[in-house]
C-alpha cells in the first residue's frame, strides 16, 4: 500500500511540474524533493493569493521565470509572514523570499535582497463612515495619533507603525498597534471596532477595499513644514535569497531586470501583471 501511495505522489509531482518548472509538492517523507525552495504568505494580492486553491500572483511568476532559467524546479511554500527572513537565512528549510518584502537595513544584516522590482506606498484603511482627519487625498501619522491601529505582523507597516509609537510622533499619544496575522484580517478587525484603522501596502490595501464597499483608504505620509511638502511613506520589493545561493540570486536578478525593462508604451512586464492580477488589464 506505501508502495502504491508513493508511486502516485511521484506521478503527481511529474504531472505539476512538467512545464512549470515550479513545484509545490514535498514527498510522502517529507523531504525536500525540488532543487529550491522559496517561502511566501498568502494572501497579498496582487503578488500572491489562492485561486482555485492555487498560489498565483506577480511573485509566483517571477519565480516560475527563475525555475525556467535555471532549468530548476522550485517548490513555492505558504508560510507564516513573520518567519521568512530567518528562515531564508538559515537556509536549511527555505532558500529564498518572495512575499512583497520590503528592503530594510535590518533585514539586509541578514539575507542578500534582489534589485528592486516595486515601489509601494503604506496605505490608511479606514471605515467609510468613520475617517480618520485627512489632508485632501492623504492621511498623516499625526491624525492616527491616540488610535488603536492594526497591522499584520513583521510587515513593514508593522515595523512603521512600531517605530512611531516608540520614538517618533505617536510616542506618548496613547496609540497602541495590535499584530494581525494578514493584512485582510487587520481589515476586518476595522469593521468588528477591534481597532480603528489598519495600516497596509499600497495594492493590498486597494485590493481590500474594492471588495470591502465599507472600507476606503488612503495614502500614508511625513508632515512637512506646509502640507505642500507632506511626503509619502514609501518602500521598495525585492526577493530575499540566502548568501550562500549566488546562483539563485544571480537568476533572479537577471529575470527581473528581463521583466523590468520598459516597453514601447514605457510599461513593464511587472507593471502589466500587477494590473492584471489586480483585475485592471487593459482591455
Amino acid at each position: 500500500m506505501h508502495k502504491v501511495k508513493r508511486i502516485l505522489y511521484l506521478v503527481l509531482f511529474v504531472l505539476v511540474t512538467v512545464g512549470m518548472g515550479v513545484s509545490v509538492w514535498w514527498s510522502i517523507d517529507g523531504e525536500k524533493t525540488a532543487d529550491y525552495v522559496v517561502e511566501t504568505n498568502v494572501p497579498f494580492a496582487p503578488f500572491e493569493f489562492y485561486e482555485n486553491r492555487e498560489i498565483v500572483g506577480v511573485d509566483v511568476d517571477i519565480v516560475n521565470r527563475v525555475a525556467e532559467k535555471m532549468n530548476k524546479t522550485i517548490q513555492i511554500k505558504n508560510v507564516e509572514f513573520d518567519v521568512i527572513i530567518d528562515n531564508v537565512e538559515a537556509g536549511k528549510i527555505a532558500d529564498a523570499g518572495a512575499a512583497g518584502l520590503t528592503i530594510t537595513p535590518a533585514r539586509a544584516e541578514k539575507v542578500n535582497f534582489t534589485i528592486p522590482y516595486y515601489n509601494s506606498v503604506q496605505y490608511v484603511i479606514y471605515n467609510r463612515e468613520m475617517p480618520p482627519s485627512l489632508r485632501e487625498d492623504h492621511v498623516v501619522w499625526e491624525a492616527l495619533a491616540g488610535a488603536k491601529l492594526g497591522s499584520q505582523i513583521g510587515s513593514t507597516g508593522y515595523l512603521f507603525i512600531d517605530d512611531e509609537i516608540e520614538n517618533g510622533v505617536l510616542a506618548g499619544t496613547g496609540t497602541t498597534l495590535k499584530g494581525i496575522d494578514s493584512h485582510q484580517l487587520a481589515a476586518d478587525a476595522i469593521l468588528a471596532h477591534i481597532v480603528d484603522y489598519a495600516v497596509a501596502d499600497e495594492l493590498a490595501a486597494k485590493f481590500i477595499v474594492e471588495k470591502n464597499p465599507g472600507l476606503e483608504a488612503l495614502p500614508l505620509y511625513y508632515s512637512g513644514p506646509t502640507r505642500e511638502d507632506d511626503y509619502p511613506v514609501e518602500e521598495a520589493y525585492a526577493i530575499a535569497v540566502n548568501r550562500d545561493r549566488t546562483e539563485l540570486l544571480e537568476a533572479f536578478n537577471a529575470v527581473l531586470a528581463e521583466m523590468l525593462t520598459e516597453d514601447d508604451e514605457g510599461k513593464t512586464e511587472i507593471d502589466r501583471l500587477v494590473l492584471k492580477y489586480m483585475g485592471l488589464e487593459d482591455e
